[in-house]
């Protein structure tokens, strides 16, 4: 999983859990490192544990480039 979520660093993505309230986390990943994904939102920044991760997706984008809205 480590190598697979590599390759969304530097996008925003939105990553779903096993664990996590609203059953998703959204934000730009930052960095991928031995067991864990570091995302910035906004400004704060916050880890998540890959053993908990079920999914992750890059943020949809309509045809302008601009972000569409999700219904979960």
């Amino acid at each position: 999983m480590e190598e697979l979520a590599r390759q969304f660093i530097g996008k925003e993505c939105i990553i779903y859990t096993v664990t996590s309230t609203d059953s998703s986390i959204q934000g730009t990943v930052k960095d991928v490192t031995d067991g864990g994904i570091v995302l910035e939102k906004d400004g704060n920044v916050e880890a998540v544990n890959l053993e908990y991760v079920t999914r992750i997706r890059e943020y949809p984008r309509n045809a302008k480039g601009k972000r569409k809205t999700i219904v979960f």
